[in-house]
């Protein structure tokens, strides 16, 4: 059960992460190496995320 718990927390994380990438890019005052770090982390949550899924 606290695998699966753990899972969720992992994808509602990418999906936050998803959409402020997405704000970020629309933002002509964000940083080009901003959104390329968030989108690191957003690689990472799914990484992790298909990790504990097999």
């Amino acid at each position: 059960m606290a695998l699966t718990a753990h899972l969720e927390t992992l994808k509602r994380k990418h999906s936050e992460m998803s959409k402020a990438v997405e704000t970020a890019q629309r933002s002509p005052g964000v940083d080009d190496l901003e959104v390329a770090t968030m989108k690191k982390q957003k690689l990472r949550l799914k990484e992790e995320i298909t990790r504990l899924s097999s």
